[in-house]
């Protein structure tokens, strides 16, 4: 039993073990704990340790950012429990289910970039033979400035 792991607590873990059990670099969960998404603890010898529970913030964190959410919205919804206290089901199901209207708008504006890559966006540039049509006179370029169709809420 020593301070950084009372009696009872699973053992605290190394940031090696940390590293290859999450599949992130040491770096990255060095870059994590400075952002406050993660915490440790240090040995009298100074070397960080990590409790278990750490490895499924990581796993959230990853989630998150694959679906496109930012680190700082990540955190954000983190913050709201203890550091390092184990997210249960629930707790979980509604960090993903605040997240869902977010990934749901994300998705549809992707799938319309993806469906009128190809065709005028609005400009302003009147240089496509579809402009005329979708822009005539460029009126979009009342609407302010970038690529008005495309930018569409």
């Amino acid at each position: 039993m020593t301070k950084e792991n009372p009696a009872g607590a699973p053992p605290l873990l190394p940031i090696g073990v940390i590293a290859r059990r999450s599949g992130v670099a040491v770096s990255t969960i060095h870059f994590y704990e400075s952002r406050g998404l993660i915490t440790s603890v240090r040995t009298e010898g100074n070397q960080r340790r990590y409790a278990p529970v750490v490895l499924r913030y990581i796993a959230v964190i990853k989630v998150a950012q694959r679906t496109g959410i930012p680190l700082e919205e990540i955190r954000e919804a983190l913050r709201r429990y203890l550091p390092g206290s184990k997210l249960s089901a629930a707790q979980w199901k509604t960090l993903a289910s605040e997240w869902r209207d977010d990934l749901d708008e994300r998705i549809k504006r992707l799938t319309r970039l993806r469906d009128e890559l190809n065709q005028c966006i609005g400009c302003g540039c009147l240089s496509l033979e579809d402009c005329p049509l979708r822009n005539p006179g460029d009126s979009l370029g009342s609407k302010g400035p970038g690529a008005r169709i495309l930018e569409r809420p």
